[in-house]
Parts: C-alpha cells; structure tokens; sequence
C-alpha cells in the first residue's frame, strides 16, 4: 500500500500505511512534542486506530504511573469505547498496572447508571469489565440527582481528589490536570456535551456543569468544561468513520471557518494527538 501524505495548514502531517502501525505510532508520539499544534495520525482502518490507540495509552499508562503513583483517564461516549477493545486484550491485560487507574467521564447523560443511554454503562460493558480497576476508583455520576445537583456533586468529587493529590491542578489556569482525556467528536462537530452555539462553549468558571437542552438526547446531561479539558497533560481525539470526514475537514482543512467549531477549542497544555482512519479523513487534501 502507498502512504498517503495529507496537508494540514495547522498541523502536523503523519504518513501511515497498513502494516506501518509501529513506526506511526513511533512518529506520532516523538512530533507530540511540539506544542501549540495539533497532531495528526493517520491510520488505514478502524482496526489500525484501535492497536494505535491501545499501545499509545499503554505507554503513557507506564510513564504516569511511574511517574506519579496514578493514571488519571477521562472517557466519552460513543464509538470510543468499541476502539478501547484492542487494550482489553494481551499483552496489555497483563503489562498494564490497571490498579492505579481512576476513571473519569468527560460527560454523562442524566440517566440510571443501568440506562443504555448511559455513559458509564457503554463504559463498564465494554471495557471497565474487562480489566481489573479497582471499583472505588471508577468515579460515575450520582444518578439519583438532576441534572444541577449531579453537576455540583460530580464537581465536589473531583474537589476532594484534588485534595487528597489523586488530580493535579494546573499551576496555568488552576483548573483540574486529568493525565489523559479520551474524546469523540460528533458530526456537528461537537465533543463532551458542549455543542455548537451553545452559551456552555464559552463557560469559563465552573469545572463541571449541566445542560437540559442538549441538540443530541437525551436532553439532560453534566459535562466538564472547556478550561478542565484544556487544563488536560494529554488529549487523543479518536475519530474513525465516513460519516464524520465532513467535520473533520472543516477542524483540520484550510476551509474558511468563520466559526470555530467545539473540537477546534480542544488545546491542552500538554499534548494533543488526532486518530483518525482514512474514512474520517477523506476530504482532506492530499499532498501531490
């Protein structure tokens, strides 16, 4: 298979081919260090996105918890889960210190935790069952409130394991350091629950909040901010799928956008890493 090389005006450019995985992901993690810039990792199937993303969280599961004794993992809904499936499996079952893992969600809707609607739910069917976190260290919504209260309790929470030094704060903007979030965008363009023209894009005090109106149901949810997302060490946005090539060319191509479309306020302080597979990026311009 021909690499194919795409142009992104703001980015950086990654060549990937079947069968390259392991150099791609090499290449993907060495360029993450240059900041201000978005990453982009191109890979030829869903399939090659989840092994992608399975070793790259295994690696940085490896330096945090060295590091600093924990792994703080923020997750979203939709097809991220199904793409974990490759870390569920050898050799990551075994090689991943999976005790020193605390999960988090970037959003939830407001529904019982038994709903399949609910995040955690996607999340503890297919992946949280699967590897041996500890169950005090999976933090899920009190789905017994509204949608305010779980928002302020959510938030307390996350208070509490500041802390106890679980979560770092940020020493730029004092706002929650979760080590890794793991986003999905939506065709809208939208990632946690903050949704294009929405007045919650621009929320600059509150950690977490709550929306009643939500465009996609159902209508009720919490989601993190946007200066907690950014507050982040690290960012992968996971995108795979036809359906969403659209969005992703308008928030990597060279397009005129006279808005900014939510996933294009993603900027962490640390590292941000786009996956995607050739279907999402198929509108991109490729290099002659």
């Amino acid at each position: 298979t021909v690499p194919v090389a795409y142009n992104f005006p703001t980015c950086v450019s990654i060549l990937i081919s079947d069968g390259s995985i392991a150099l791609a992901h090499s290449s993907a993690v060495s360029m993450a260090t240059e900041k201000g810039k978005p990453n982009v990792l191109v890979l030829d199937t869903e399939e090659d996105v989840s092994v992608a993303l399975a070793k790259y969280i295994a690696d940085l599961s490896d330096k945090y918890c060295k590091n600093k004794g924990c792994f703080t993992v923020v997750l979203s809904g939709g097809t991220l889960i199904d793409t974990l499936r490759k870390l569920v499996e050898p050799p990551y079952t075994e090689s991943v210190d999976w005790s020193k893992w605390h999960i988090f969600w970037v959003d939830e809707r407001v529904v019982p935790l038994t709903s399949p609607d609910s995040n955690y739910k996607l999340a503890c069917d297919g992946f949280l069952s699967k590897v041996p976190i500890p169950p005090s260290n999976v933090y899920a919504i009190n789905d017994t409130l509204p949608p305010e209260g779980a928002a302020d309790d959510y938030e307390a929470r996350i208070e509490q394991l500041v802390e106890r030094k679980i979560i770092d704060l940020s020493e730029a903007s004092g706002f929650p350091k979760f080590d890794l979030m793991l986003l999905g965008m939506g065709p809208d363009g939208h990632v946690a629950s903050l949704f294009p023209g929405h007045p919650l894009v621009h929320e600059k005090k509150r950690w977490v909040t709550f929306i009643k109106d939500s465009p996609k149901p159902p209508p009720e949810r919490i989601t993190f901010t946007f200066p907690v997302i950014n507050s982040s060490s690290d960012i992968a946005l996971v995108i795979t799928g036809a359906d969403l090539a659209t969005a992703v060319c308008r928030a990597l191509g060279d397009g005129p956008a006279p808005d900014l479309l939510p996933v294009q306020r993603v900027s962490p302080e640390g590292q941000l890493l786009w996956f995607l597979d050739k279907d999402a990026a198929s509108k991109l311009h490729t290099a002659n």
